[in-house]
C-alpha cells in the first residue's frame, strides 16, 4: 500500500466533490433540509391543536359551558357553525373532517337528569365526520375523554380506576431527537452507496478502470482512497446536521465514541454493497436503479423516519434483516438513551455485516472490467 498514492487519489475525489454541486447538495444540504422541515412540524407536538367545528342547536348556558370546556383543553381551535344549516352538507362543502353537534333541549335534559336521574336521562352529542381523514380519530378520542370526565363530575363520584406514570428514562424525549439519528444513518448510507455506484460505473463505462492497472495505484490503494473519501463526506454531513440540530432545536444528545463507530460501519457496509452492485450491473443507469431498489426500502422500512412499532409485525421482522436498522437503533441507543449494551450488540452485528459485504466488494473489484 502506497500512502502517497492513496492521498493523491483522495485529493482528486475531494476536488471532484467540490465541483459537483448536485452531489454537495444531496450529501449535506438535503439531510439538513429534512431535519429543518420535520423538526419544525413536530417541534411542539405536545402543543398541537386541531380545528373543531361546533354546531350548537341548544344555544343555552349549559351548551355554552360545554363549548368553553372544550376550548379550555387547549387541544382545539373552535369554529362555530350556524345552527340553521345542515351540518353534513356543511362538512362536505367546506371539506371539514369533523362537526360536533350539540343537540337541542340539552339544558332541559340536563335539569331533568339532576332532578330524577335514571338510565333514560341522557343527551346524545353527534359527530359528523369524514372517515378518510387521518386526524379525525385523534380528535374523537380527545373529545370522548373530555366528555368522560364531564360524566364523571356529574355523578359526583371519584373515579374507581386511576393511572400512574413511571418513566424508565430520566427525561422526556422529543420527536426531533428520535428523528436526527435516523437521518444521519440514512444520509451516510445514501452518500456511500450512490457515491460508490456512480463513480465506479462511470469509470467502467469510460474505460478508466482498465487503464488504472497501468498506473502505480493498486486495487487496495484505490479502494482505501474511496473509503477515506466517503468517511470524510460522512463526517462533514454528520457534523453539519448536528450543528444545525443543536442551533435550531436545542437537542440533547450524548456524543461519544459510538457515533463515529456507527458512521464508519455505515460507510463500510454501503461502500461494499456499492462495489458489489457495480460488478453485477455494468452500465450507470442500471446500477443507479439497483441502488435505488436497495436504498429506498431501507429508508422507509428500517425506522429512519418513524418508530417501527407503528408498522405490522411482519415488517418489523423484515426491518431487522436490514443493516440500516442496526445503524438507526444503535445511534439512538447511544445518542439518546445512553444504552451502551444495545449499542455494543448492534455495532457487533453491523461490524460482521460490514466485513462480509466489504470483502465481497473488494473481491468483486477488477481493473480488467473497464472497457
Amino acid at each position: 500500500m502506497n500512502l502517497r498514492v492513496v492521498g493523491a487519489s483522495l485529493v482528486v475525489s475531494i476536488k471532484s466533490f467540490y465541483r459537483e454541486k448536485t452531489t454537495m447538495f444531496f450529501t449535506t444540504t438535503f439531510p439538513i433540509l429534512l431535519i429543518l422541515v420535520f423538526g419544525t412540524i413536530f417541534m411542539d407536538a405536545d402543543k398541537v391543536n386541531f380545528d373543531l367545528y361546533i354546531q350548537d342547536l341548544d344555544g343555552t348556558k349549559a351548551s355554552a359551558e360545554i363549548v368553553k370546556t372544550l376550548d379550555l383543553t387547549g387541544k382545539f381551535k373552535i369554529t362555530k357553525v350556524d345552527p340553521a344549516i345542515d351540518a353534513t352538507q356543511y362538512a362536505k362543502n367546506n371539506k371539514v373532517n369533523l362537526v360536533l353537534i350539540i343537540p337541542k333541549d340539552l339544558e332541559n335534559s340536563y335539569m331533568q337528569y339532576l332532578q330524577f336521574g335514571g338510565p333514560d336521562a341522557f343527551v346524545t352529542i353527534t359527530y359528523v365526520y369524514d372517515p378518510s381523514s387521518n386526524s379525525v380519530d385523534t380528535k374523537m378520542q380527545i373529545l370522548n375523554m373530555v366528555f368522560a370526565k364531564m360524566n364523571q363530575k356529574l355523578t359526583g363520584k371519584p373515579p374507581f380506576v386511576r393511572t400512574a406514570e413511571i418513566s424508565i428514562l430520566t427525561r422526556k424525549y422529543r420527536f426531533i431527537e428520535f428523528f436526527i439519528p435516523g437521518i444521519i444513518a440514512m444520509a451516510v448510507m445514501t452518500a456511500s452507496l450512490f457515491g460508490t455506484v456512480n463513480v465506479n460505473t462511470e469509470l467502467q463505462q469510460k474505460g478508466i478502470t482498465r487503464k488504472l492497472a497501468t498506473t502505480p495505484i493498486s486495487r487496495t490503494d484505490w479502494v482505501l482512497s474511496n473509503i477515506l473519501y466517503q468517511i470524510i463526506l460522512a463526517v462533514i454531513s454528520t457534523t453539519a446536521m448536528l450543528l444545525v440540530s443543536y442551533a435550531v432545536f436545542d437537542v440533547k444528545f450524548r456524543i461519544n465514541a459510538w457515533l463515529p463507530l456507527f458512521v464508519v460501519l455505515d460507510v463500510f457496509t454501503f461502500v461494499g454493497i456499492g462495489m458489489v452492485l457495480t460488478r453485477i450491473v455494468k452500465d450507470a443507469q442500471s446500477a443507479a436503479a439497483a441502488a435505488n431498489a436497495i436504498a429506498f426500502p431501507m429508508m422507509f422500512l428500517s425506522g429512519s423516519f418513524f418508530p417501527l412499532e407503528m408498522t405490522p409485525r411482519f415488517l418489523q421482522a423484515f426491518a431487522k434483516m436490514l443493516p440500516l436498522y442496526y445503524v438507526n437503533e444503535g445511534l439512538r441507543a447511544s445518542m439518546v438513551f445512553n444504552d451502551n449494551e444495545t449499542a455494543l450488540s448492534y455495532s457487533a452485528i453491523m461490524g460482521a455485516f460490514a466485513a462480509v459485504v466489504f470483502i465481497l466488494g473488494i473481491t468483486a473489484t477488477r481493473w480488467e472490467e473497464g472497457k
